[in-house]
């Protein structure tokens, strides 16, 4: 028996009507932009702006009193140790006066022999290190000595030759500063009452004129600064670094001097944490605790003189090799991480394990495999096993 024509057109209709429903309840895929999960090598790092300066500056001052004749040095002038530089004809002195120059005399000896003492002490620790280093080598090929032992003892080596270096330069300059004030002693005493001498004051190093601050002829008392003598082939950089960041730096880790100026990164490395932090003003008016992180160059500086900005970038770790991620891929879920990955066109909520990360990737430890390819910047409207479509 048939069914009348009109019950079956109305039946097609529904079904028709049901299957367009459907259609367009559908989920239509969300569009994404996709990378692949690779090895490779990672590195992290911490950058901020720094100045150059250099290492031993000497503040040539007035040793007394008097009249000081125009000096004829300019900024940038070459000097060398004991050279003429500035002419003061000297007020009369008196008995106070007199003495302040014997005192000033005894502490310059004083400095000079702490310094002297400090290099011997330096120098006996990096004999100490060096003779360490060479037990633990010898030991090495038996596998008697742990790697990271004998990573940290090379380490140490190189960091006590920096600070003997410094030493080195602490006690030159320690001994130019005792010359200087031996030489103001010297002049003192030979100004007695009514005299018309003239008291030449001398360079107590070898180096630039990095700033004169009293060009012209005035009256000055005694002790104020009359210009500033450095060796510009031995600068340093010093870096102004947060104090959250500065816990992570030590002595002997590599760093780069950056936007220089210069075609080429030149080569550093990190010689001192200063533990003191003190407060600076951001450009925002955030106050920050700061604190001086003092590099070493490796190579020649150039032309950089004492005061040049700079930009400084330290790597606080590095692998050659590691499994990683895009930062962007990856974001918080609960109190680990997660990432979506793209599986059978749709996206596949994944809870990961990572490790150390920069502004670009991230080190994977757990949850991803090579080749694996994550979402990146996952749009707001992505819910977990939805469709997607990638993007060109």
């Amino acid at each position: 028996m048939k069914l009348p024509r009109a019950p079956m057109i109305l039946t097609g209709a529904l079904l028709a009507a049901a299957a367009l429903a459907l259609f367009a309840l559908r989920a239509r895929p969300v569009p994404v932009q996709a990378a692949s999960v690779q090895f490779g090598p990672l590195e992290v790092a911490v950058q901020d702006l720094a100045e150059t300066r250099s290492h031993d500056r000497y503040v040539v001052g007035a040793p007394v009193a008097g009249r000081l004749l125009r000096v004829l040095l300019r900024d940038g002038d070459p000097v060398t140790v004991g050279e003429p530089v500035a002419t003061l004809a000297p007020l009369p002195l008196s008995p106070r006066e007199r003495e302040e120059a014997v005192s000033a005399v005894q502490s310059a000896a004083a400095n000079e022999r702490s310094a002297q003492a400090q290099l011997n002490r330096a120098e006996q620790d990096l004999a100490q290190a060096r003779r360490d280093l060479a037990r633990l080598q010898s030991l090495a090929p038996q596998g008697l000595a742990p790697v990271q032992t004998l990573e940290h003892a090379r380490t140490s080596v190189s960091s006590l030759q920096m600070e003997v270096a410094a030493a080195r330069h602490r006690a030159l300059a320690a001994a130019a500063q005792l010359r200087g004030a031996q030489a103001a002693l010297t002049a003192v005493r030979a100004i007695g009452p009514g005299s018309t001498s003239t008291l030449t004051v001398r360079a107590p190093a070898s180096g630039h004129v990095l700033r004169v601050l009293e060009p012209s002829e005035r009256v000055i008392g005694s002790g104020t600064p009359i210009m500033v003598i450095g060796d510009l082939a031995h600068l340093e950089v010093v870096m102004e670094m947060l104090s959250t960041q500065a816990v992570r730096v030590t002595p002997g880790m590599p760093a780069q001097i950056i936007d220089w100026g210069g075609e080429h990164p030149l080569r550093a490395r990190v010689r001192r944490v200063e533990p003191y932090a003190f407060t600076k003003i951001s450009a925002l008016g955030v106050e920050e605790k700061r604190t001086n992180v003092i590099l070493d160059f490796l190579e020649p500086p150039g032309t950089l003189g004492d005061g040049y900005r700079v930009e400084a970038r330290i790597v606080l770790w590095s692998a050659p090799r590691v499994l990683q991620a895009p930062l962007s891929a990856i974001f918080r879920c609960g109190s680990g991480w997660c990432t979506y990955v793209i599986a059978r066109q749709r996206a596949r909520l994944t809870h990961i394990r990572i490790g150390h990360y920069n502004d670009e990737a991230v080190q994977i430890l757990g949850g991803l495999t090579t080749g694996e390819r994550v979402i990146t910047h996952p749009p707001n409207d992505l819910a977990p096993d939805g469709r997607v479509s990638l993007q060109p």
